[in-house]
């Protein structure tokens, strides 16, 4: 039993060596390739039997011709190590080279393709990760192009539409200074109506500002959408009249929701005041209610013969007012992409979809709860 402790204790010394030696020359490669680790590391479990076996060999004080065989039997185990470390080493390190290339199209704008071929494990879930980036990447970059297409139609459709006022207010303000206006009350009162349509200019961006801004305070209360679409076509009724627009709202159903009652009341007069201006004379302009099973569904039909189905996915966009809303009452385009804003931030969903003569804009609201009773 003494012998065996012996052996063991030399064994361990010779490889407890060995091993320390690896390890400094490890640290020493630690930036080196790959591959000169895997021939350190394959050196070292060599070294370490080698060194261990001549311990026990000296301990045991064998013969030189036993010795000699011992040595080449493990200085050939250490020849067949290091070349398998070495051809492991630059097939690893070639395939880690095929990523990097790869990986390289990142920055040139471009979708990244695993190289083929076999990999470890490592390498192959490396890839599906950068395949997986490089996906959300392309993502971003459509996004970003998205926004900034929008932010320039945004600024030349704003001075476009703030140009026309601003001049209107310029010349009637010259004429009543210089004496020329004939009928001044009627100059004033016009005026009066150009500065609340710039005010409400002013008030649509401030509202979308801090809705990109993620800064849109809410005060959510327990609320039913009959009252809320009562209020609003009260609201829409007399435009309606000024345009001949018929407003119906009998599918009503009063299905309780957690809102904020202001913001949302500026979400349906958005909706309807936009139907409204879409739809011909003698036209009818529906507004419903409706649980459904994903929540809470209103909706504004209208008479506006339709939208083009390539442009129904920037209908919400900053910005869009259509191909035929270049007029000055179309407003600013930002109608529509508040009203996405603000049903976003109670958790719901916009969206519009054409029906026969028209189209029908869709806000899905989540149910309230059960209301709690009073102890």
């Amino acid at each position: 039993m003494r012998d065996m402790l012996l052996i063991a204790l030399f064994a361990f010394l010779g490889a407890a060596g060995a091993g320390l030696l690896g390890a400094g020359t490890l640290w020493l490669i630690r930036r080196r390739s790959l591959t000169a680790s895997l021939a350190v590391v394959a050196a070292v479990g060599v070294t370490a039997m080698l060194a261990g076996t001549l311990a026990v060999a000296w301990a045991m004080f064998l013969s030189s011709h036993d010795l000699t065989v011992v040595t080449t039997v493990v200085a050939m185990a250490a020849v067949v190590s290091l070349a398998t470390a070495l051809l492991l080493g630059r097939w690893v390190v070639a395939r880690s080279r095929d990523l990097t290339l790869a990986a390289r199209s990142f920055g040139d704008g471009g979708d990244f393709a695993a190289p083929g071929g076999p990999a470890t494990a490592e390498l192959a879930a490396l890839g599906r990760e950068l395949a997986a980036t490089s996906v959300r990447l392309a993502e971003s970059r459509d996004r970003e192009r998205a926004l900034e297409t929008s932010r320039r139609e945004l600024v030349a459709w704003i001075s476009h539409d703030l140009r026309t006022p601003l001049a209107g207010l310029r010349a009637m303000s010259e004429a009543l200074e210089d004496g020329v206006a004939a009928d001044p009350n009627r100059y004033l009162r016009q005026m009066r109506t150009e500065v609340e349509r710039l005010n409400d200019m002013v008030g649509d961006l401030f509202e979308l500002s801090r809705i990109h801004a993620g800064s849109l305070a809410l005060s959510p209360s327990r609320v039913s959408v009959y009252d809320l679409v009562g209020d609003a076509l009260a609201g829409a009724d007399p435009l309606a009249r000024e345009y001949g627009v018929r407003l119906v709202g009998d599918r009503v159903e009063p299905v309780p929701v957690e809102v904020d009652g202001k913001e949302m009341s500026r979400v349906l007069g958005n909706l309807l005041v936009n139907a409204i201006r879409r739809t011909p004379a003698d036209g009818t302009v529906a507004i419903a209610a409706e649980r459904s099973d994903h929540g809470v569904v209103l909706s504004v039909t209208d008479g506006c013969g339709g939208i083009p189905e390539e442009d129904l996915p920037r209908v919400f966009d900053t910005g869009w007012r259509g191909s035929h809303a270049r007029t000055p009452p179309a407003g600013a385009g930002l109608g529509l992409a508040i009203v996405r804003g603000i049903v976003e931030a109670h958790q719901g969903r916009a969206a519009v979809h054409n029906v026969p003569g028209g189209c029908r804009f869709e806000v899905t609201l989540p149910l309230a709860g059960p209301a709690l009773s009073a102890r």
